[in-house]
């Protein structure tokens, strides 16, 4: 696992320490980055971003080496994403890590401009997490949520988002929606 583009561009990243964690292949966030910034209305250093399920954290990481103005990174077990986060020492003030039920997240302290929720597949815990999310107002108006689910999995889209881009990678399907408010 690496670090795609930006300043941070070929930087190793730490892999996961438990196998339960399926981090986005290289290629495929390489793909998600590509129709973010071609649906971005402002440029990367605008942005606020939250890595949700963040596992090793390597989507919020990518963000910030592409210039985020912050990111946030999300998990249960915020282990990995912690040594990941380390890697950075010059980027500690821009890199918040929350060690959280994704399900249950606490109100937000601000709003974030892009959402990325990487639940594990199969286990129906993107729609709660998404659901969890709005209710806490994690996400500005106009916002962008990706999700990650299996190929074969649905989305209840919620009725203040719309979906704005669909794509499927291997054995990954990325929902793009964007926030009503």
């Amino acid at each position: 696992m690496r670090i795609i583009a930006g300043l941070y561009r070929g930087k190793k990243l730490f892999s996961p320490l438990s196998d339960k964690i399926r981090p986005t292949s290289d290629k495929a966030r390489e793909a998600v980055f590509d129709i973010l910034t071609a649906k971005l209305e402002k440029s990367w250093s605008q942005i606020c971003l939250a890595d949700v399920f963040a596992g090793t954290g390597a989507f919020g990481l990518e963000a910030m080496s592409r210039g985020a103005e912050s990111v946030t990174l999300v998990d249960i077990d915020t282990a990995t994403a912690a040594k990941n986060a380390a890697l950075f020492a010059g980027e500690k003030n821009k890199i918040a890590l929350l060690k959280a039920d994704a399900t249950r997240l606490p109100p937000a302290k601000q709003g974030f401009d892009i959402i990325f929720f990487d639940a594990p597949y199969h286990q129906d815990l993107s729609d709660k997490a998404l659901n969890a999310a709005l209710k806490q107002n994690w996400l500005k108006k106009g916002g962008i949520c990706v999700v990650e689910t299996a190929a074969d999995e649905e989305l209840v889209i919620p009725d203040n988002m719309e979906l704005i881009d669909g794509r499927r990678y291997g054995i990954a399907k990325f929902w793009f929606l964007k926030f009503a408010g």
